[in-house]
């Protein structure tokens, strides 16, 4: 039971990493995306769409990811462009996604597409307790083990994270040194989108192999916390994203082992434990939000 509980702490985290990824590059730039749900559901929807209409599940990972940076997109506009408060347009852009997939994803609740299934890796498959923990797996969750520390690199040890974390740190600077702030942050929430979107597409065409309407069911606001719990850095926000797998993960495994447990107190131990960390963790995790991201919050406070 305790090997199946790890494996679906790895299966069933991948896509809150992708979303957990994708908001961190947002919010190094100064930019809260709420709306990661939102863009998860569309990722979900054009994931399973294009796949369903190609029959290639790899290219239904591009529709998703584009989805979600479409939707991500109209965030950028509103809030980098026009000025809008972050909070309100994430959230509105959720109920946006909400309503789109529910309108245009009923032709698609009972259709059969070619979803990706497990591949075990030779050798490594066959270890007791780490080959099914690790790696026998859809080939989304084995990106998902490259696309972490990809994205800590990329933060910390390449120019363009330089700029994209400056634009969250000292904004100003950028335009000194003849930077554009609004170009850099169009550019990281947009990719945050994206990486929610292949989160979203995970979901669809690879954990569930299915799309029904509000499939991603909070985990793109989980993410966003995450976030926070992983104090900005993506190696962190990685186990994080597997700890939270392991409690969605936790109501299968139990019933499958014919515990007697109540379905729905299950279910809601994921957001239990979101709220356990954050109370836990408390303000400490702010000295590590970038100061951009700082005044966000003080801003829409102070209203």
């Amino acid at each position: 039971m305790i090997v199946e509980i790890l494996s679906g702490a790895v299966r069933g985290g991948t896509s809150i990493l992708y979303a957990g990824l994708g908001e961190s590059v947002s919010e190094r730039s100064g930019v809260i995306n709420l709306g990661t749900e939102g863009a998860m559901l569309v990722g979900a929807l054009g994931g399973y769409a294009v796949t369903a209409q190609t029959g290639n599940p790899w290219i239904g990972v591009l529709g998703g990811a584009a989805a979600g940076a479409l939707l991500s997109l109209v965030h950028a506009v509103l809030v980098v462009s026009r000025g809008a408060n972050q909070f309100a347009s994430g959230l509105t852009l959720f109920f946006l996604a909400l309503g789109l997939t529910s309108l245009f994803g009923t032709g698609y609740v009972s259709r059969q597409i070619n979803a990706f299934t497990p591949v075990k890796v030779p050798v490594l498959g066959d270890l007791p307790v780490v080959g099914p923990v690790l790696f026998q797996h859809d080939p989304l969750v084995y990106v998902a083990f490259v696309a972490a520390p990809l994205v800590w690199w990329v933060l910390f040890r390449t120019r363009a994270g330089l700029l994209l974390r400056t634009a969250g740190e000292r904004s100003d600077a950028l335009v000194v040194h003849g930077y554009s702030v609004t170009r850099v942050r169009y550019v990281a929430t947009v990719v945050g989108g994206a990486l929610a979107g292949v989160g979203g597409a995970h979901l669809s065409i690879a954990y569930a192999n299915s799309w029904f309407e509000g499939m991603v069911a909070g985990r793109g606001f989980i993410a966003v916390a995450l976030v926070i719990f992983g104090m900005w850095n993506p190696i962190t926000i990685a186990g994080g994203a597997y700890l939270f797998g392991a409690a969605l993960s936790l109501a299968s495994v139990l019933q499958a082992g014919g515990v007697a447990v109540n379905q729905f107190a299950l279910d809601v131990v994921p957001f239990v434990l979101t709220l356990v960390v954050l109370a836990v963790l408390g303000k400490r995790t702010l000295l590590a939000a970038p100061d951009e991201l700082l005044k966000v919050l003080d801003n829409s406070t102070s209203r």
